[in-house]
């Protein structure tokens, strides 16, 4: 897993933040400034980092264009705000940032935004602003966002290729109870393998909290270490 440095002058997005990181095994670093986060980037080196860009000292695109200019942008740089202008997109990509996440951020862009970060190297500062599927000749889809100016998100996304599914068998013949209760096992069986046993994924796919969801699966008699196992 990760570290992961937060910057976010917001106490609730701070504890929202780290809280489903350290869920998904990650390593988290909070910063309520850019004084504290360079003074955590000149400790350690994180993996990636959550930046928001309006602060009340220096702003997010000032203080990635310092990491930037003294080569410290050694990391990918995920932007966050929830007033960006495109404007302002484009700058912070071609300064290096490799996304951005308009606020409020939803946990399952947050985790696709994460992933897909750790995933590939840190921009390079000077880049192409602007991904070439996104411009119409030269110029820019009018129904462009912000966020789809720095991560392509208004393209349509390929089908995933889960591969052949097993099928499974119930018996139809008995109690409706039972039936019922064999089909929901094997739904959270097949949701928590897909989610390789992470918890926080398996109640955003399936709408139920997590009280609920851990009730449920103890209610159902599902091995959580071997569906954990499985997921390897």
């Amino acid at each position: 897993m990760a570290t992961i440095l937060v910057v976010d002058d917001e106490l609730g997005i701070r504890d929202l933040l780290s809280e489903i990181l350290n869920d998904e095994g990650h390593t988290v670093e909070l910063a309520e400034n850019a004084a504290q986060a360079r003074s955590v980037r000149a400790q350690l080196r994180p993996d990636l980092v959550l930046l928001d860009i309006w602060m009340p000292d220096t702003d997010g695109v000032t203080l990635l264009k310092e990491w930037a200019s003294t080569g410290m942008l050694s990391m990918p740089v995920i932007m966050m705000s929830g007033h960006a202008t495109i404007d302002t997109a484009v700058e912070a990509t071609r300064i290096g940032a490799t996304a951005f996440l308009e606020k409020p951020i939803t946990m399952a862009k947050l985790l696709k935004a994460v992933d897909q970060g750790l995933n590939k190297a840190p921009a390079k500062p000077g880049g192409s602003a602007i991904p070439s599927t996104l411009r119409v000749g030269n110029m820019l889809s009018p129904e462009l966002t912000v966020e789809a100016v720095m991560t392509g998100s208004s393209l349509p996304e390929p089908a995933l290729d889960l591969g052949p599914q097993s099928l499974q068998s119930f018996n139809l013949d008995g109690p409706l109870r039972e039936a019922r209760d064999e089909f929901e096992k094997a739904y959270f069986e097949y949701h928590l393998a897909k989610e390789a046993g992470s918890m926080t994924r398996v109640a955003e796919k399936t709408g139920l909290e997590r009280t609920h969801l851990y009730r449920k699966l103890k209610q159902l008699g599902v091995d959580l270490a071997r569906s954990k196992r499985n997921a390897l």
